[in-house]
């Protein structure tokens, strides 16, 4: 799997979830409103929101609509687990992706507008040990 890292917006962050978790299951009303995030809190497939204040609105099948205030960071954990992505909050609601990313999640967070993903390598120092 290769390992990421992506500067973008918390709404780009929300495209991505509905995108790989919620497409088609979520209601409108909750899609354009940025108060609104998603969690599911099952062992495989985690998605949790950290937040200064957070309230669940609604629950639909495993996911479960939350209002959040100020949101810190998110993550992500594909059900297969191949992808493990955590965005954290720079200022606003800008903030930067680092983790793990499936083939399907990279397509996933392009569809969701974010751009400029960089692969990060892990350079090996003369021990072979990773740095």
């Amino acid at each position: 799997m290769p390992e990421i890292e992506v500067y973008c917006t918390l709404d780009e962050v929300k495209r991505f979830l509905i995108e790989s978790v919620a497409r088609g299951k979520i209601p409108s009303k909750y899609l354009r409103d940025p108060r609104y995030l998603l969690e599911r809190r099952t062992e495989k497939g985690r998605i949790y929101v950290e937040a200064e204040e957070k309230k669940d609105i609604e629950e639909i099948n495993d996911i479960v609509i939350v209002e959040a205030k100020n949101v810190i960071g998110v993550s992500y954990t594909s059900k297969s687990g191949r992808t493990k992505l955590v965005w954290r909050q720079i200022y606003g609601s800008l903030g930067k992706i680092t983790g793990n990313a499936s083939g399907n999640a990279l397509v996933n967070l392009l569809e969701a507008g974010i751009r400029g993903i960089r692969i990060v390598k892990k350079r090996k120092n003369r021990n072979n040990l990773n740095l």
